[in-house]
């Protein structure tokens, strides 16, 4: 008698780093040759839980050393809790909990809350890690999806046509500690989104369909520049962590040497104990080269690996990039292309990084940041400004966005020569800098133009240093107009509705004789002048209006 299991196939998808470019995990995929099985299984949670299982059982049959994305509804979670057969699977496969990530999936409508909430914190107790599926095409209420607090969230690529919503997406990512990934990219068009709305992962055709065998390779176009992970200091090493090869502490050095003889591409390998800690690092070029020499596998094959290897360099998953290469620097020379462990809060090992991909990325994302400076002052740009007011609106943030120029900057260039305007350019962005503290970002977009993004506390303090000090060029004197609109959470959504906020505030600070200062707030009529004077009907030869706030 012919079973449904008989005619149940398994289809890989890889899940790509898209800074790297690797393969950070293999998705297996349920296709069955005949009904509708995956139909059932959303109405049964014990037909559900017997598919994650055998999904397990399908990639353990393929020998691949990636970690596994298993799929589950969230109906079965709810109703089974821990999943004591997949813990079972897991296990006899040969697989470290910690290498296998659930990806929870709709319709969560109906489903106990409280149950759900519950089973994905046992679930991750003994190691299993977490990710939110089919977010912005499924029902997954914005509460859950904070409480549930994912390893990852996969966005519906549907999403990336509103970017407003992948951002915030992102920015709730960063706070959860989660990586963002996008599924179903199809077209370069939708990767390049993808990148620059912030995604660390993806999945789709264009990278690689769904496959009976294992992939080894996946196709990644050239990262577009100017990237969401390029301009954001402090890269995470979230962004760059590949697959660990892992075996027990109590492996034996013939066990490590047949994983690499029949593993090209892994660079070490890491012992770990029961729990998943790393213990010893295992270089492969020092590890073959000690089972190559005279005597070598006589001496070491049915001996602990851990003896060829060093105490392994690890870093926390909340780590940057930049940390990174400080762990790497602080050790000795002969270790430098060592592949760093990354751990999670328990201590597990949840990934490596390579050297290679760091120094790659930061030397990029430092040639953007060059690029984007502006020549006389070495400061930023406006982009690098509106980002930050972006990522400011969506973290619900109140921020002062200011605007600061040169009164009558033409004539100053004509009256003292090209050399003392640049002059005076470059000493009023020295002096923003200097004033500028903590959170407080400064931009030069041209000319005489500045932007200061800062927290509204820090307002005054530094308004007091650029407007009370004397300024001159060439000898004259010179002003400077200063123009603020506050914003407060909620009163815009974006930053080019801050900027046009700004706009009446630089006229009406234009406006006023000697150094001035105009405040406005966002969403509200009228402006108060904190500095400034008004010019008489007799300077202007019209009538003067009454301010409007």
């Amino acid at each position: 008698m012919h079973s449904w299991t008989d005619t149940l196939r398994f289809a890989f998808q890889p899940v790509v780093n898209l800074t790297t470019g690797g393969i950070a995990a293999l998705e297996v995929l349920a296709r069955p040759e005949a009904g509708d099985i995956l139909a059932e299984a959303r109405r049964d949670p014990e037909l559900d839980g017997r598919l994650a299982v055998l999904a397990v059982r399908a990639a353990a049959r393929k020998e691949t050393l990636l970690p596994l994305h298993i799929n589950v509804f969230a109906a079965t979670l709810a109703d089974l809790g821990g999943l004591g057969p997949l813990h079972d699977a897991v296990r006899q496969a040969g697989r470290l909990p910690w290498e296998v990530t659930l990806d929870v999936g709709p319709p969560f409508t109906h489903v106990p809350q409280q149950a759900l909430l519950d089973a994905v914190t046992a679930l991750r107790e003994t190691g299993f890690r977490i990710s939110a599926d089919g977010i912005g095409d499924g029902d997954l209420p914005l509460r859950v999806l904070h409480d549930m607090a994912p390893d990852l969230v996969k966005l519906d690529m549907s999403l990336l046509d509103r970017p407003a919503a992948v951002g915030a997406m992102r920015t709730l990512c960063d706070q959860l500690g989660a990586l963002l990934s996008v599924e179903g990219v199809e077209t370069e068009l939708q990767y390049r989104a993808a990148v620059s709305a912030g995604a660390q992962l993806g999945q789709g055709e264009l990278f690689a369909p769904p496959a009976r065998l294992p992939v080894a390779e996946v196709y990644v176009p050239p990262r577009p520049s100017g990237s969401a992970s390029g301009s954001r200091p402090g890269p995470s090493v979230r962004e760059f962590v590949r697959p660990a090869a892992l075996l027990p502490d109590t492996a034996s050095a013939g066990q490590v040497r047949a994983l690499l003889t029949g593993s090209p591409d892994v660079s070490g390998v890491l012992l770990v104990d029961r729990d998943g800690v790393p213990v010893r690092s295992v270089h492969r070029s020092r590890f073959l080269l000690s089972m190559s020499g005279r005597y070598g596998h006589a001496l070491y094959a049915d001996r602990p690996a851990a003896r060829l290897g060093d105490v392994p360099r690890t870093v926390g998953a909340d780590a940057t990039a930049w940390e990174v290469l400080d762990v790497v620097a602080d050790g000795a020379r002969d270790r430098t292309s060592d592949d760093v462990a990354v751990v999670d809060r328990y201590g597990r090992c949840a990934g490596v990084v390579r050297l290679a991909d760091l120094v790659r990325a930061l030397a990029e994302s430092r040639v953007e940041e060059a690029a984007g400076l502006n020549p006389l002052t070495r400061l930023p740009g406006s982009d690098a400004i509106t980002g930050e007011v972006d990522r400011r609106i969506a973290d619900g943030r109140p921020f002062a966005l200011s605007w600061l120029d040169v009164d009558h900057f033409k004539q100053v260039n004509d009256g003292a020569g090209f050399a003392a305007g640049d002059d005076l350019i470059r000493a009023v962005g020295r002096a923003l800098q200097h004033a500028a503290s903590g959170s407080t970002r400064v931009g030069h977009i041209g000319g005489d133009d500045f932007l200061v993004l800062t927290d509204p506390e820090r307002l005054d303090a530094l308004v007091a240093s650029v407007l009370d000090a004397p300024w001159s060029a060439g000898g004259r004197p010179v002003t400077l107009s200063l123009a603020t609109v506050l914003c407060a959470p909620g009163s815009v959504v974006e930053h080019r509705q801050a900027a046009a906020c700004l706009a009446p505030l630089k006229e009406a600070a234009k406006a006023l004789d000697g150094a001035s200062w105009v405040l406005g707030r966002a969403g509200m009529p009228g402006h108060e002048i904190r500095r400034g004077e008004r010019p008489t009907a007799s300077q202007t030869g019209v009538a003067v209006a009454e301010p409007l706030g």
